[in-house]
């Protein structure tokens, strides 16, 4: 809950109070079906019962979660696993090992008894004419014993966030494993066709120049020319594939001054707003440029934007870098591998990419990376340090 937002009054707990009653009567039924549903599953008739159900119940949960976080002020996010969509019975494989469809059916036997009756009282209290003075001092006190058992039974443990965690940095690590591997092929084929194929040419041109140098020596000095132009166009791609590893503007100027550069090169008039005050880093740095490049070079190639802007910030240990474009929209990140890529580089940081894309535009792509800067000037080398990425990461 943000600092403005205030705590709901009595009158709001007491309407959420009401919606709990109401909602037992549903409960009921989903947890008939997802019995009935889990007796019958033996012979498949009870699947999709028990898949409709448990669904049916995740929502009912997740509303009252809600529930719960605006009563507390807190935020109790999703916990559930994400299920595949390959197949009835993989969902519902998914759904009977997620640890949360467990705790939703405690919670809902929960709901239905004692939950219930803490609710009931909240409304028999105001309408009862001598009890108005007990609702007036008991409402909230009531409300939030119920928020805390919701809290307490909707709101994944710390083994079950320790475990989601552990999954995560898996996941991520093995993501920079293999674009890192992926890199080191781009690198290597980089080299081996572009200016390794030219060096064996000067090498070549030079052994017949050598060969020429005495009989004709005109010749050889065409030669030696054409080995001097082969050399600067083998320079040229070192250059390119030294630039992709890490721009040396980057390394110059920052992330701030490399993505003005990079606004000056597009076709696409870029707007940047925003500064940092200081040096994420170099790590960080690198990944974040590169998503932003890779942003708004799908913004020229398949946007057909008349104007695009990139906003930097930073607050609260978070880098946060918007990039939109007023073009035709319907941008989906499933759709290609470039923006996949950027996904797996952010997430090797703990950073999350977020587009939002309707058909007619804007497209909006929101990267955020956790990470400290270092106040320094520009001309500072950014900090070397492995990024901070999550409290969790920090010593007790």
């Amino acid at each position: 809950m943000s600092e403005e937002q205030e705590p709901p009054g009595r009158l709001r707990l007491t309407a959420y109070a009401v919606e709990q009653v109401a909602l037992v009567a549903p409960l009921v039924l989903l947890l008939v079906a997802i019995v009935v549903g889990g007796v019958l599953a033996a012979i498949w008739v009870g699947v999709p019962c028990a898949v409709v159900a448990v669904r049916g119940l995740r929502a009912v949960a997740s509303r009252q979660r809600g529930v719960a976080g605006r009563v507390l002020g807190v935020t109790l996010p999703p916990p559930y696993l994400h299920p595949p969509s390959d197949g009835l019975l993989v969902r519902l494989r998914t759904l009977v090992s997620d640890p949360m469809t467990w705790r939703d059916l405690v919670w809902s036997l929960w709901a239905v008894t004692l939950g219930f009756a803490l609710s009931l009282l909240v409304p028999l209290l105001l309408l009862g004419v001598v009890t108005g003075w007990f609702w007036w001092f008991g409402a909230g006190p009531l409300m939030t014993m119920r928020a805390r058992v919701d809290q307490a039974l909707l709101a994944p443990g710390s083994t079950e966030r320790l475990e989601r965690r552990v999954a995560a940095l898996t996941r991520s690590r093995a993501a920079a494993v293999d674009h890192s591997a992926a890199e080191l092929r781009r690198l290597e084929r980089d080299l081996h066709d572009g200016a390794q194929a030219r060096l064996v040419a000067v090498s070549i041109s030079l052994g017949l120049a050598e060969a020429q140098l005495d009989d004709d020596p005109a010749a050889a000095r065409r030669t030696v020319a054409e080995a001097r132009t082969a050399t600067q166009a083998a320079l040229a791609d070192l250059r390119s594939v030294v630039r992709g590893i890490h721009p040396p503007v980057l390394a110059d100027r920052g992330l701030d001054g490399a993505v003005r550069a990079l606004a000056l090169d597009m076709a696409v008039p870029v707007e940047v707003d925003g500064a940092l005050p200081g040096r994420a880093p170099a790590p960080v740095e690198s990944a974040v440029y590169f998503a932003v490049a890779e942003c708004l070079t799908n913004t020229a190639r398949h946007a057909a934007a008349s104007a695009a802007w990139v906003d930097l910030e930073h607050g609260d240990r978070l880098l946060r870098v918007v990039v939109g474009d007023d073009g035709r929209g319907g941008a989906s990140p499933a759709a290609g591998t470039g923006m996949q890529g950027v996904a797996r580089r952010l997430a090797a940081f703990d950073g999350t990419m977020s587009v939002s894309s309707p058909v007619g535009g804007p497209t909006v792509v929101t990267l955020e990376v956790p990470c400290d800067l270092v106040p320094s000037p520009t001309s500072v080398a950014p900090a070397s340090s492995s990024p901070r990425t999550t409290p969790s990461c920090e010593p007790a």
